[in-house]
């Protein structure tokens, strides 16, 4: 399977999010976590997102005469090249837009199910704007966004810290039908 197919999965995107950030989970941990997925499709989305090269066993250890594996991103996991996203067709777009948008629902579901969740007190956001941007400015925008977000990925656990779900969202809004008025 190759990654566009294996990363446009509502499933296999909570798994490859429950790993983020170099986190080790075993099956049972990534069942508890999504116990909306029934345990049959956590196993078998595990195998798949294996043998597709995305994840890797971290560890094993023996549990009650069962050997219990625990799993981690591949950081040299398969992504989904520029070349394969401009062939994909408008549906496979909306595929992965949807399963996007699954993921991050179940995500914020499960935050505001645990009895610690605060939206205010920890600056939960889900504003939409709109900004007009010639592609020069557009570039830039995007280039400042990477510059900012790429030295944050390399954060790892400690004191104060705890990980945040961030989902960029950018597409173009309905043009429209005469120059916007000036001033």
């Amino acid at each position: 399977m190759d990654p566009t197919e294996l990363l446009l999965h509502p499933v296999r995107l909570r798994i490859i999010h429950a790993l983020s950030g170099g986190r080790l989970r075993t099956a049972g941990e990534l069942c508890d976590r999504m116990p909306d997925v029934p345990r049959t499709s956590v196993y078998r989305q595990l195998g798949l997102l294996t043998d597709g090269g995305m994840l890797e066993i971290g560890d094993e250890r023996r549990v009650r005469g069962a050997v219990e594996r625990s799993y981690r991103l591949r950081p040299d996991r398969p992504t989904i090249s520029p070349e394969a996203s401009a062939a994909m067709t408008p549906s496979d777009h909306r595929q992965g837009f949807a399963a996007a948008m699954a993921v991050l629902i179940a995500e914020f579901n499960a935050y505001l199910d645990r009895p610690d969740a605060d939206p205010v007190t920890d600056m939960v956001g889900y504003r939409q704007g709109t900004l007009w941007l010639s592609p020069e400015e557009l570039d830039t925008m995007l280039t400042g966004f990477r510059d900012l977000v790429t030295p944050l990925t390399a954060n790892q656990p400690g004191p104060g810290r705890r990980p945040y779900l961030i989902s960029p969202i950018l597409f173009p809004g309905e043009k429209p039908a005469s120059p916007p008025r000036q001033g």
